[in-house]
């Protein structure tokens, strides 16, 4: 019997204390500002919501946390999905490195107080929203593929009831609030380029759905809505 491999591999380990734990602080490393309580706001709001969303989703789907571990590694995702995921990691970062050195060089004037709520708020809401979905989907995969080893199946369920990409509506969601927490107007063109690949990969994927997964076509034609309902 082959062996199982181990989930925490120190590839896995590795992209996981950088992505998880250092990029979510790029701002206040960039900056050297720790007294910056927006930043620290938004790490902490990031990685807590990631252990906590992971150990939810874990409890209710265990096979989820190793399909996720794969993520490029996966010998049938899409060839173009995989360029994808690297220009929104780098995008969504470059968002969080301009807010950083907006800080330091004093780019941009400050938002309001009520702004900065009000932005705090929706990235709460999206990192709500893209958990839900993590928890609910069994399937819900870093990578785009048809997942013939785990069974796959059309999940309408939960959030997926009202939208049919909830995972990224939420991480739009996030994307386009985070500049006005941390208060750089500048940061919104990075956010804006990243919004805008996630809305292309949303169409991709959901073009790959339809033609390769049994159901989902019927399930589109019941649920118009991809990311936001009543426009798209």
């Amino acid at each position: 019997m082959a062996q199982r491999q181990p989930i925490l591999s120190p590839v896995v380990l590795l992209q996981t204390v950088l992505f998880v734990v250092v990029v979510p602080f790029l701002p206040l490393l960039i900056s050297q500002n720790w007294a910056w309580l927006e930043a620290w706001a938004y790490a902490g709001i990031t990685i807590l919501g990631f252990v906590v969303s992971r150990i939810l989703a874990a409890r209710r789907h265990p096979d989820i946390i190793a399909e996720r571990a794969k993520f490029m590694q996966h010998p049938n995702a899409k060839a173009w999905d995989k360029r994808f995921v690297v220009w929104m990691t780098l995008a969504a970062a470059l968002i969080l490195v301009v807010a950083g050195l907006d800080e330091l060089l004093g780019w941009s004037p400050a938002f309001s107080s009520g702004w900065k709520a009000l932005s705090l708020t929706v990235i709460l809401a999206g990192y709500a929203l893209g958990s839900y979905a993590l928890i609910e989907n069994r399937f819900f995969s870093g990578m785009v593929r048809i997942q013939t080893d785990r069974g796959h199946r059309v999940v309408s369920s939960g959030p997926y009831r009202w939208i049919r990409h909830p995972g990224y509506a939420g991480a739009l969601l996030t994307y386009l609030a985070t500049p006005l927490l941390l208060d750089s107007s500048w940061a919104m063109i990075p956010a804006v380029l990243t919004a805008m690949l996630l809305l292309y990969r949303t169409r991709l994927e959901d073009a790959t759905l339809r033609a390769e997964l049994p159901g989902y076509s019927e399930y589109a034609r019941r649920l118009r809505s991809r990311i936001l309902p009543g426009v798209w």
